[in-house]
């Protein structure tokens, strides 16, 4: 039997971080299923899920924990049945930087109970001024009975108060 390992991954960027991982993961019979990596402000960060058997999990748990160059933290975690999560939106935003966009927008989200899935944001000079830009692309999730008239005038007061396009659609499967 295999468990899951979520795994987060903080250390100073250089060649050979990912190659030093993988080989820990291989070495214990891991298998690397997916991940999100980054570089940030110099350090390179980043999540992924591995399959482990139950066997390997603490060793490998304890080589992860060894490695002299990354900062690793290894949660296990076990498939759960999907939620009743069944509509899947995505959200678009543009606007100047400020202090307290992700807050206000999550706070919306939060209030409609539409679960964040992935987030990814960030910064650009805008075209004319170079004044900062903040972008935010969001996959979402929610339930069958979410009000989708409510949720986007929500956030279309929002945008009118933050003085940023969002742009909120709804993906249908076909």
């Amino acid at each position: 039997m295999s468990v899951f390992l979520v795994l987060t991954v903080i250390g100073d960027d250089k060649p050979g971080l990912v190659e030093q991982l993988s080989t820990t993961i291989s070495r214990h019979q891991g298998n690397w299923l997916e991940s999100s990596m980054s570089h940030l402000a110099g350090k390179f960060a980043g999540i992924l899920k591995v399959s482990v058997p139950s066997a390997q999990a603490d060793a490998l748990k304890a080589a992860l924990g060894n490695l002299s160059q990354l900062k690793v933290i290894a949660e296990t975690s076990i498939d759960t049945p999907p939620r009743r999560y069944n509509r899947r939106l995505t959200l678009n935003l543009v606007g100047h930087d400020r202090i307290g966009i992700v807050r206000e927008v999550s706070q919306v989200l939060a209030k409609h109970s539409v679960n964040v899935e992935k987030l990814s944001t960030f910064t650009s000079s805008a075209p004319m001024s170079a004044e900062p830009l903040f972008h935010a692309q969001a996959e979402l999730q929610a339930t069958p009975d979410l009000d989708a008239a409510a949720l986007k005038s929500d956030l279309e007061q929002l945008s009118n108060d933050l003085i940023v396009d969002i742009a909120l659609d709804e993906i249908v499967a076909v």
